[in-house]
């Protein structure tokens, strides 16, 4: 190879190296940190919309009581709330949540929301959680599904990037 040839092709390396960084920085933070995920269907609403895009932060799996959650189930990625998280018992009594036996209000829900009475008859296994849609009469959630498993979770989200009309934080407890 001549030099002058060696020397373009070199040339064209060092141009493209800026470019290979960024698209290794994107693919890092889409596959470790934060990536986009669309709301697909009504289980959250009125807190999420269908087809809303929410920022999903996959670095944090310290899942709190009314955290947002986003999991696998099958081949789909579902959204829901959690409820119950390891250690505790979960009960639904005359449309109010009991927490190991005592009542925590639920202020991100709509007044006329109703829950069908349930019981969790046993405390919930370490490295698992208890989800609900918001959408309690329209949602495939741990009632149907069962406990959800920590390595289900890909992370939490609270914060809606588009549409820009619901831009920012979602409404939490």
């Amino acid at each position: 190879m001549r030099q002058e040839t060696k020397n373009k092709l070199l040339k064209m390396v060092k141009e493209l190296i800026p470019y290979l960084v960024i698209v290794i920085i994107v693919v890092f933070i889409r596959t470790f940190l934060v990536t986009p995920i669309r709301v697909n269907g009504h289980s959250m609403d009125p807190t999420l919309k269908h087809k809303e895009i929410l920022l999903l932060k996959k670095y944090d799996h310290n899942f709190e009581r009314f955290d947002i959650v986003v999991f696998h189930y099958q081949k789909d990625h579902l959204i829901k709330r959690v409820i119950g998280l390891p250690g505790e018992t979960v009960e639904y009594k005359n449309n109010r949540l009991y927490i190991n036996g005592t009542y925590i209000k639920e202020n991100y829900l709509p007044k006329e929301t109703k829950t069908n009475d349930f019981v969790v008859e046993e405390k919930i296994p370490n490295g698992y959680y208890f989800v609900l849609g918001d959408n309690r009469g329209n949602s495939s959630d741990s009632r149907v599904l069962g406990l959800i498993s920590e390595k289900q979770i890909e992370g939490s989200s609270n914060f809606v990037l588009f549409p820009f009309t619901n831009f920012g934080k979602i409404k939490s407890a």
